[in-house]
């Protein structure tokens, strides 16, 4: 599968869980092959480990990944970097494709000036958050970094540390109850792009909240929502 060019006038591409349509995702050879590319952002999903460090990848188990069935968060890293993911066509024929510790996914996405977009999975636990944090700012990127997650729990305790930093709330759609966090928490927005329509995108932005739609596979799709003013796309397989 080829990346598919569109025109997105002023909206952002967000390579989702790096070129998942090329690579297999949430892999270093998914985010190189973005950095590589014309997208603005690398969008992952992080867990903590049973031995206090951060793991890439989205399911809470490897199994749909690596065929061997580990619990994420029950494993240590080592453990879970011991497996062999599957390559796009099934096999398990290259060395490379491995589960990345979340300074893997850093120094990528900071050698080659891409925006992490980084997924909090699941509700994590303040101190937790707070060693994540840490851990991008020894990295030395935490400027670089956008937070998103579908737990308001996380981003609140993000922002009572980080008053400044961008953090995007994830859901399917938008309703009273969102609007009420977004404002409360000085949020942004990442919804699916269904949820989406002309007339709230013109609200959004007249609030000055930020707003990204996931995941935007069909060029048609997100020429419609380009023309109507959300500034970043996130997708499989557009640039």
């Amino acid at each position: 599968m080829n990346t598919i060019p569109f025109d997105h006038k002023d909206a952002l591409v967000v390579a989702h869980r790096g070129v998942s349509g090329l690579e297999r995702e949430n892999t270093c050879a998914a985010f190189v092959a973005a950095a590589n590319r014309s997208y603005f952002g690398i969008e992952t999903d992080v867990h903590p480990t049973a031995d206090g460090r951060f793991a890439i990848i989205h399911d809470s188990q490897t199994g749909r990944v690596a065929g061997d069935d580990l619990h994420v968060e029950g494993s240590t890293l080592a453990q879970l970097q011991a497996l062999t993911l599957f390559d796009m066509d099934g096999t398990k024929s290259r060395r490379d494709l491995v589960i990345p510790a979340l300074a893997d996914y850093i120094s990528i996405c900071r050698r080659y000036g891409k925006t992490a977009v980084l997924e909090l999975k699941e509700l994590m636990s303040p101190d937790t958050l707070d060693a994540l944090v840490e851990e991008i700012c020894r990295l030395d990127y935490l400027s670089g970094v956008i937070f998103i997650s579908f737990s308001l729990e996380n981003l609140i305790h993000v922002r009572s540390r980080l008053p400044e930093q961008p953090l995007q709330y994830l859901v399917m759609e938008l309703n009273t109850e969102v609007w009420n966090a977004l404002r409360k928490y000085r949020l942004d927005l990442d919804i699916h792009y269904k949820g989406l329509t002309e007339e709230n995108i013109r609200e959004l932005k007249a609030e000055g909240i930020t707003v990204n739609c996931w995941t935007v596979d069909d060029p048609a799709d997100a020429e419609r929502l380009a023309a109507w003013g959300v500034d970043q796309i996130t997708s499989n397989i557009l640039e």
